[in-house]
Protein backbone atom coordinates (compact mmCIF):
# COMPACT_ATOMS: atom_id res chain seq x y z
CA UNK A 1 0.00 0.00 0.00
CA UNK A 2 1.51 3.15 -0.89
CA UNK A 3 1.59 6.42 1.19
CA UNK A 4 -1.48 7.92 0.20
CA UNK A 5 -3.70 4.96 0.58
CA UNK A 6 -3.20 5.05 4.48
CA UNK A 7 -2.02 8.50 5.06
CA UNK A 8 -0.33 9.45 8.26
CA UNK A 9 -2.84 10.63 10.94
CA UNK A 10 -2.92 14.42 10.99
CA UNK A 11 -3.00 16.88 13.28
CA UNK A 12 -5.77 19.10 14.47
CA UNK A 13 -6.75 21.75 11.93
CA UNK A 14 -8.10 23.73 14.93
CA UNK A 15 -4.87 25.77 16.07
CA UNK A 16 -4.23 26.77 12.72
CA UNK A 17 -7.46 28.60 12.27
CA UNK A 18 -7.21 29.88 15.34
CA UNK A 19 -4.09 31.45 14.79
CA UNK A 20 -5.45 32.63 11.45
CA UNK A 21 -8.66 34.66 12.75
CA UNK A 22 -6.44 36.07 15.33
CA UNK A 23 -4.29 37.41 12.73
CA UNK A 24 -6.84 38.92 10.47
CA UNK A 25 -8.64 40.74 13.40
CA UNK A 26 -5.06 42.38 14.24
CA UNK A 27 -4.07 43.08 10.82
CA UNK A 28 -7.89 44.64 10.64
CA UNK A 29 -7.38 46.54 13.26
CA UNK A 30 -10.18 44.27 15.10
CA UNK A 31 -10.22 42.83 18.67
CA UNK A 32 -9.71 39.12 18.58
CA UNK A 33 -11.90 37.51 21.50
CA UNK A 34 -11.98 33.94 22.15
CA UNK A 35 -14.63 31.59 24.18
CA UNK A 36 -13.80 28.63 25.82
CA UNK A 37 -16.14 25.84 27.60
CA UNK A 38 -14.43 25.58 30.54
CA UNK A 39 -13.49 22.24 32.44
CA UNK A 40 -10.38 21.18 34.91
CA UNK A 41 -7.92 21.70 31.79
CA UNK A 42 -8.51 25.12 31.26
CA UNK A 43 -6.44 27.26 33.96
CA UNK A 44 -8.57 30.68 34.26
CA UNK A 45 -10.21 32.85 36.51
CA UNK A 46 -13.27 30.26 37.64
CA UNK A 47 -14.57 34.02 39.11
CA UNK A 48 -15.47 35.32 35.41
CA UNK A 49 -16.44 31.88 34.17
CA UNK A 50 -20.14 31.78 33.74
CA UNK A 51 -21.86 28.80 32.71
CA UNK A 52 -19.07 26.97 32.04
CA UNK A 53 -17.69 29.62 29.42
CA UNK A 54 -15.48 32.34 29.72
CA UNK A 55 -14.59 34.24 26.58
CA UNK A 56 -11.44 35.88 26.70
CA UNK A 57 -9.66 39.22 25.12
CA UNK A 58 -6.80 38.06 22.54
CA UNK A 59 -5.58 41.40 21.28
CA UNK A 60 -2.30 41.57 21.88
CA UNK A 61 -3.27 45.04 24.40
CA UNK A 62 -4.60 43.07 26.84
CA UNK A 63 -2.22 40.05 26.83
CA UNK A 64 1.65 39.54 27.55
CA UNK A 65 3.52 36.76 25.98
CA UNK A 66 0.77 35.05 24.18
CA UNK A 67 1.35 31.73 22.28
CA UNK A 68 -0.60 30.33 20.33
CA UNK A 69 0.81 26.62 20.10
CA UNK A 70 -0.98 23.46 18.65
CA UNK A 71 -1.92 22.23 21.87
CA UNK A 72 -2.59 25.36 23.93
CA UNK A 73 -2.88 28.86 24.15
CA UNK A 74 -1.12 30.80 26.82
CA UNK A 75 -0.84 33.96 28.24
CA UNK A 76 -0.35 36.17 30.84
CA UNK A 77 -3.52 38.97 31.62
CA UNK A 78 -4.81 41.15 34.06
CA UNK A 79 -7.92 40.34 36.16
CA UNK A 80 -9.22 43.02 38.55
CA UNK A 81 -5.88 44.29 38.46
CA UNK A 82 -3.89 41.11 39.23
CA UNK A 83 -1.70 39.73 36.52
CA UNK A 84 -2.51 36.10 35.80
CA UNK A 85 -1.23 32.71 33.83
CA UNK A 86 -3.94 31.64 31.02
CA UNK A 87 -3.64 28.33 29.59
CA UNK A 88 -6.31 26.69 27.00
CA UNK A 89 -5.98 23.74 25.54
CA UNK A 90 -7.11 24.49 22.07
CA UNK A 91 -9.50 21.50 21.93
CA UNK A 92 -11.43 23.80 24.88
CA UNK A 93 -11.95 26.57 22.30
CA UNK A 94 -15.37 27.18 21.20
CA UNK A 95 -14.72 30.36 19.24
CA UNK A 96 -12.52 33.10 17.82
CA UNK A 97 -14.30 36.40 16.80
CA UNK A 98 -13.88 39.77 16.36
CA UNK A 99 -15.56 41.57 18.93
CA UNK A 100 -16.69 44.43 16.58
CA UNK A 101 -18.80 42.73 13.70
CA UNK A 102 -19.07 38.65 15.51
CA UNK A 103 -16.69 37.60 12.01
CA UNK A 104 -14.73 34.23 12.85
CA UNK A 105 -15.36 30.74 13.43
CA UNK A 106 -16.63 28.48 15.65
CA UNK A 107 -15.55 25.02 17.02
CA UNK A 108 -17.19 21.55 18.24
CA UNK A 109 -16.14 21.37 21.73
CA UNK A 110 -16.63 17.84 23.18
CA UNK A 111 -17.86 16.78 26.57
CA UNK A 112 -16.37 16.11 29.18
CA UNK A 113 -14.83 12.47 29.07
CA UNK A 114 -15.44 12.36 25.67
CA UNK A 115 -12.72 10.88 22.87
CA UNK A 116 -11.31 13.18 21.54
CA UNK A 117 -8.76 13.12 18.02
CA UNK A 118 -7.37 14.73 15.06
CA UNK A 119 -9.74 12.71 13.12
CA UNK A 120 -13.10 13.83 14.92
CA UNK A 121 -11.84 17.31 14.53
CA UNK A 122 -11.45 16.91 10.59
CA UNK A 123 -14.65 15.45 10.12
CA UNK A 124 -16.32 18.30 12.29
CA UNK A 125 -13.69 20.98 10.38
CA UNK A 126 -16.56 21.55 7.80
CA UNK A 127 -19.36 22.32 10.18
CA UNK A 128 -17.30 24.69 11.80
CA UNK A 129 -16.62 26.95 8.54
CA UNK A 130 -19.20 29.67 8.52
CA UNK A 131 -20.29 30.93 4.81
CA UNK A 132 -21.68 34.39 6.55
CA UNK A 133 -20.64 35.96 9.62
CA UNK A 134 -21.81 34.55 13.40
CA UNK A 135 -25.50 35.35 14.35
CA UNK A 136 -25.19 36.81 17.56
CA UNK A 137 -27.70 37.32 20.47
CA UNK A 138 -27.68 38.32 24.09
CA UNK A 139 -25.15 36.33 26.40
CA UNK A 140 -22.52 37.27 28.85
CA UNK A 141 -20.76 40.22 28.37
CA UNK A 142 -16.75 39.22 27.18
CA UNK A 143 -14.21 39.80 30.12
CA UNK A 144 -12.23 42.53 28.42
CA UNK A 145 -8.88 42.24 30.30
CA UNK A 146 -7.11 44.99 29.15
CA UNK A 147 -10.30 46.83 29.98
CA UNK A 148 -10.94 45.62 33.74
CA UNK A 149 -11.98 48.74 36.29
CA UNK A 150 -9.19 48.04 38.28
CA UNK A 151 -6.60 48.99 35.37
CA UNK A 152 -8.41 53.03 35.54
CA UNK A 153 -9.84 52.77 32.03
CA UNK A 154 -13.75 52.98 31.82
CA UNK A 155 -16.02 49.82 31.18
CA UNK A 156 -16.30 48.80 27.62
CA UNK A 157 -19.45 51.04 25.53
CA UNK A 158 -23.02 49.74 25.88
CA UNK A 159 -23.35 49.44 22.41
CA UNK A 160 -21.12 46.82 21.44
CA UNK A 161 -22.12 43.81 18.88
CA UNK A 162 -23.51 41.15 21.10
CA UNK A 163 -21.13 38.41 22.38
CA UNK A 164 -20.75 34.97 20.02
CA UNK A 165 -23.78 32.47 20.80
CA UNK A 166 -23.00 28.95 19.37
CA UNK A 167 -25.82 27.62 17.52
CA UNK A 168 -25.92 23.40 17.17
Amino acid sequence: MSAIENPPESTSVRPYFIRAVHEWCTDNGLTPYMAVMVDESVRAPREYVRNSEIVLNLSYQATHALKIGNEFIEFKARFGGMLRDIVVPVERVAAIYARENGQGMGFPVLAEGSEDGAAQDAAQAQEAIPSTPFKTGPQLPPVSVGNAPDDGEPPPHKNRPPAFKRVK
